[in-house]
């Protein structure tokens, strides 16, 4: 088995876990180290469960505050960055996309 790409899921509302649901559960391509949250208040600490992510994921995934998007790209290495948001401004998208970019 080839090397899996890392991933990151920023996401809200739940756009986030639709999209690991949809294309990265049982996608031995990928592997996702974490979601960050926020619009839920107090989500972040929690861990998606490992009974929802599927058996690639014997222990959940990390949810954790999107703050440390910098610190958690570094830290795992992180391939890709997914973007599951519905309603932000271009401006907001590009701040992010491109702080992603610097990290790694």
């Amino acid at each position: 088995m080839a090397k899996r790409q890392k991933v990151l899921i920023l996401g809200a509302a739940g756009r986030d876990f639709h999209n690991f649901n949809v294309y990265f559960r049982d996608n031995e391509d990928y592997e996702v180290v974490a979601f960050t949250a926020t619009q839920i208040p107090d989500i972040q600490g929690r861990k998606y469960p490992a009974v929802l992510a599927g058996k690639l994921y014997p222990k959940g995934i990390d949810i954790v505050d999107e703050s440390e998007m910098v610190d958690l790209i570094k830290k795992h290495h992180v391939d890709l960055v997914v973007f599951a948001y519905s309603d932000v401004t271009h401006e907001k998208l590009m701040h992010i996309g491109s702080t992603a970019m610097a990290a790694g």
